[in-house]
């Protein structure tokens, strides 16, 4: 199978990553079937789908007509095998915890077409792993995406120990037929983004944890300092307090390595439920927003 027998594809999740990831697929004219375990979890996504896709337009970077076509691409549902049993390429964007996602792979070989691929979107955690509950790892790869979707341009095409050559050419050039730029990157804890960017985001709560400075005086040093478009409390906010901990931890774990244990005002926050945008507070509150 190449890119070009690629039509139909399932996502997994419509959290803020599933329902972006959904939205790129549709409008770059694929099929999509997205399927979440609520009813409430899938309105919420296509809700912020809709509301993307309608920014787009006012800002001229979609026509409505497109808009409109994308949206009828997509179709929401609760049913695991109904997502799946036509995808080409099927893309797990639950939430991250190993567990889950091996758990959520294992249905997946079970029940989608012998040749689809299986991507997961995880953003630090081994595909080998993954793969390894599956009877197909030739056919996994990562295809980890960035936040916001629509608008971030990177998309790290993660090679496991057993994914095929193939596998890896066709996630690369669906990322591309997405608008996106690929980059390939060897199983590593964390790939590259994630192993450079959550020890400095670390650090800045350590930071601030210390009293050395304000969340908003250590975000506009590094806007300022080092021309960032965000301040990495900004960014960890955006990303979510609890995903940037189960990164940390997993990287940590996996390493060894004390720069990635991490900072305990975090830690205090994620089990305080201040797990940034996705639930209004983080170090912002955006309530009022």
């Amino acid at each position: 199978m190449g890119i070009e027998n690629v039509r139909n594809i399932a996502v997994i999740g419509s959290g803020i990553m599933g329902a972006g990831i959904a939205q790129v697929c549709a409008v770059a004219g694929y099929r999509v079937a997205m399927r979440d375990i609520g009813e409430a979890y899938l309105q919420k996504g296509m809700e912020a789908i809709r509301s993307s896709l309608k920014k787009g337009v006012e800002r001229g970077k979609l026509t409505q007509e497109r808009a409109d076509e994308a949206v009828a691409r997509i179709r929401m549902t609760l049913n695991l095998a109904e997502a799946v049993e036509e995808a080409d390429v099927i893309i797990e964007a639950v939430p991250e915890n190993l567990e889950l996602k091996k758990q959520v792979f294992k249905e997946l070989d079970e029940i989608s077409p012998e040749d689809a691929i299986l991507a997961t979107n995880t953003s630090s955690f081994s595909i080998t792993e993954i793969a390894s509950a599956t009877r197909r790892p030739d056919r996994v790869a990562g295809m980890h995406f960035f936040n916001p979707v629509h608008a971030m341009n990177l998309v790290e095409a993660i090679r496991g120990d057993s994914t095929s050559d193939q596998t890896i050419q066709i996630v690369r050039d669906l990322a591309k037929r997405l608008g996106k730029t690929p980059v390939n990157v060897n199983e590593a804890p964390g790939f590259v983004v994630n192993r450079l960017l959550a020890p400095f985001l670390n650090e800045a709560m350590f930071c601030l944890m210390e009293g050395i400075a304000e969340a908003k005086d250590i975000d506009t040093a590094i806007k300022l300092g080092l021309n960032h478009p965000m301040g990495p409390l900004e960014l960890a906010d955006l990303v979510g307090l609890d995903t940037t901990l189960a990164i940390l931890d997993y990287m940590h774990k996996e390493t060894g390595d004390p720069k990635y244990r991490p900072c305990p005002l975090l830690r205090k926050m994620v089990r305080a439920g201040r797990l940034g945008r996705k639930s209004a507070k983080g170090f912002y509150d955006y309530t009022a927003r």
